[in-house]
């Protein structure tokens, strides 16, 4: 038995290593691909619509594979509060994402989005009154020192770069906050509600390509004149970056379905760091070692976030099941110390009969302790059964 769980603990660990190096492989490998497709053809719109065009055709059969419930049917007025905004977010995050990176490096890029964990907490505060604890806000020092230093250090500085990086950050963090919020509400699955995202983002998105990079490609004469080779090559890129945004997006969200999100964090932090090593190998932007500092110490920061924010919920865990475990051991003491008057006692030392006019105790779980009435459904929808609380998914940038 030993053995075979052994064996079990071992395949899982092979599988989440071969999985998280795939993602890593295919987050480097995207992230040159979109730099060198925007520096050879810049228009940030397509390859935005390419993204969000890959997850409408790629997503319906994977999910008819994996046989992904239907959602129940979501109220328009809901729809048009909650789904819509989260679309238009969609789009406009995956613009900024690329119009930063075509105008400043990948690694700069990427350092910007570090700062995400900053923007989540301050909007967390702003919409729903989530308050953190000072652990986690002395983890955020660290991202800011370090972002600062590699703005100040950057040699391909753009404003423009940097403000669609922190637009697209700021994006993020919203649809990690709101998405979160829809998929409790709605009860959908994660990859229905992404492949919804991904088809009203196709649609909002279309008209903005066809008057900013449609009617361009018709009017500019340095594109006529371009040989069949280069837009042979320029629909390779295109197709390759739409498949490798959407692959990782499934890997990704593979991997959080195995782990603990800590090791997540963990997982997208060095992530990260490998596509900043990767970019700067391969596209050999200039850097000093101030900047490669910055970038460092804004990393170790995110880290250091993910770690106390896991501790914060640990935390709000003990606390949520102490009053439970302590009301169950005032009854479990109930029973057997309790004089029992009303005839013999069991074996196990209380009275049936006692036993059935004890009054009803119910913890903050929701757990009702009443025997007396077998299949007695609480507010959490306990009957005696333990329960399979579902996961929301988050959609980050991954």
């Amino acid at each position: 038995m030993v053995d075979r769980e052994k064996t079990e603990l071992y395949r899982q660990a092979v599988r989440i290593v071969f999985l998280c190096s795939v993602w890593f492989t295919i987050s480097s490998g995207g992230n040159v691909i979109n730099k060198l497709l925007l520096n050879e053809f810049p228009y940030p719109i397509t390859v935005s619509m390419m993204h969000v065009l890959s997850v409408c055709l790629y997503l319906g059969p994977i999910m008819r594979m994996w046989r992904v419930p239907l959602h129940k049917p979501v109220a328009s007025s809901y729809y048009m509060k909650m789904i819509v905004p989260l679309a238009v977010g969609k789009f406009w995050a995956s613009v900024s994402a690329h119009v930063s990176i075509w105008k400043v490096p990948v690694s700069y890029a990427h350092t910007v989005k570090a700062t995400m964990p900053i923007f989540t907490v301050i909007l967390a505060r702003l919409i729903t009154k989530e308050k953190q604890t000072t652990k986690v806000y002395f983890s955020l020092m660290p991202i800011v020192l370090g972002v600062l230093v590699a703005t100040v250090t950057e040699l391909s500085f753009d404003l423009i770069g940097l403000l669609s990086a922190l637009s697209a950050t700021i994006t993020f963090a919203l649809q990690n906050i709101f998405s979160k919020k829809a998929l409790k509400e709605t009860g959908m699955h994660h990859l229905r509600l992404l492949h919804v995202l991904g088809k009203l983002a196709t649609l909002f998105l279309l008209p903005i390509w066809i008057l900013m990079d449609g009617s361009r490609f018709l009017t500019e004469e340095s594109l006529s004149d371009k040989e069949q080779w280069f837009w042979v090559r320029i629909l390779g890129l295109l197709v390759t970056s739409g498949f490798c945004n959407f692959a990782q997006n499934i890997v990704a969200f593979t991997v959080i379905s195995i782990v603990s999100p800590l090791s997540y964090s963990v997982a997208n932090a060095t992530k990260r760091i490998l596509v900043i090593t990767v970019s700067l190998i391969t596209l050999k932007n200039p850097v000093t070692s101030t900047n490669v500092l910055g970038m460092l110490v804004a990393i170790i920061g995110v880290l250091a976030y993910n770690k106390a924010k896991y501790d914060q919920r640990q935390e709000e865990k003990k606390t949520t099941l102490l009053p439970t475990i302590h009301k169950n051991t005032l009854v479990h003491n109930h029973f057997q110390l309790e004089s029992q008057p009303n005839g013999p006692t069991s074996a196990s030392g209380y009275n049936p009969a006692y036993l059935n006019n004890l009054p009803n105790f119910s913890s903050s779980s929701g757990f009702t302790g009443n025997r007396s009435t077998p299949g007695t459904t609480s507010t959490s929808g306990y009957v005696g059964s333990p329960s399979v609380m579902s996961q929301t998914r988050t959609y980050m940038d991954v």
